[in-house]
């Protein structure tokens, strides 16, 4: 009997988005044989079979894929990852919420590819990027003050790797300790305070459905706030913001140093 033994996972199904991304930077997007439904990064992408949300998923269309390897992200994924591995199925849950952690992953999962070359180069590249940043902020007379919002009811205020990202482009999170907690329970804030805090930038950043700016200006106390007189609320893509991969490195950094260099001008 002749057995043959595949070194590489070849049918792999991708729960969120930055599995996927990661894939195609890595030359093995054609690996992946389904995704999530909120896929953006690469195009591409967005032609391969749709197989789940983030907290549920089509089990029955994931198995008639037969996949060899199914990725996901988080603590939120435990239920679907639970089921799946009832039915007999190979999954791998990453849990990353810093920026190093986020390296960690890319360099795992390009290590189980048999990229990893490619994924060390790739984090280098990311790596001088923020270099780069860090020596022009280093010279920027104020920092700007940030609320980053993720969700609105309740107000869940930014995960750790969006602080830190915050924080590399010159900015200072004013929710940063809440930042450290994994949970969006445990970064649940109260918009009583953000009037006092003051922010000079507001980013709205809803995971699932699009910002309503104008909704800022209409809370209890925000019209002095300073991001709000001097019209500095945005809309950040969540795409490129709420997912902990390279979508941050690639265009998330540049997003916000444009924001904040402008503040820098004025």
């Amino acid at each position: 009997m002749t057995i043959e033994i595949c070194d590489i996972p070849q049918r792999i199904i991708c729960l969120t988005e930055e599995s996927v991304e990661t894939l195609s930077l890595l030359g093995r997007l054609n690996l992946v044989v389904g995704v999530s439904i909120f896929v953006k990064r690469p195009e591409a992408a967005q032609n391969l079979p749709k197989v789940s949300a983030f907290t549920d998923s089509n089990f029955e269309k994931i198995l008639a894929l037969k996949p060899d390897l199914i990725l996901g992200f988080s603590d939120i994924q435990k239920d679907i990852a639970r089921e799946l591995i009832a039915r007999g199925q190979d999954v791998w849950i990453s849990n990353q919420r810093s920026v190093k952690e986020i390296f960690e992953y890319v360099l795992r999962l390009g290590s189980l590819v048999d990229k990893r070359a490619e994924a060390v180069e790739l984090i280098r590249k990311w790596q001088r990027k923020i270099e780069v940043i860090q020596v022009e902020v280093a010279s920027w007379p104020r920092k700007p003050r940030i609320y980053f919002e993720e969700w609105d009811d309740p107000a869940i205020t930014a995960i750790k790797w969006v602080s830190e990202l915050i924080e590399i482009c010159g900015g200072e999170n004013i929710f940063a300790e809440k930042s450290q907690s994994s949970l969006a329970k445990d970064r649940i804030c109260d918009l009583g305070q953000i009037p006092d805090l003051n922010p000079d930038f507001i980013f709205g950043c809803w995971c699932g459905k699009k910002v309503k700016l104008q909704s800022f200006a209409r809370r209890e106390g925000w019209d002095n706030i300073k991001a709000i007189q001097e019209g500095r609320v945005f809309e950040l893509e969540p795409e490129i913001f709420l997912q902990p991969g390279p979508a941050l490195f690639e265009d998330g950094l540049d997003i916000l140093m444009s924001y904040f260099r402008s503040y820098q001008e004025r």
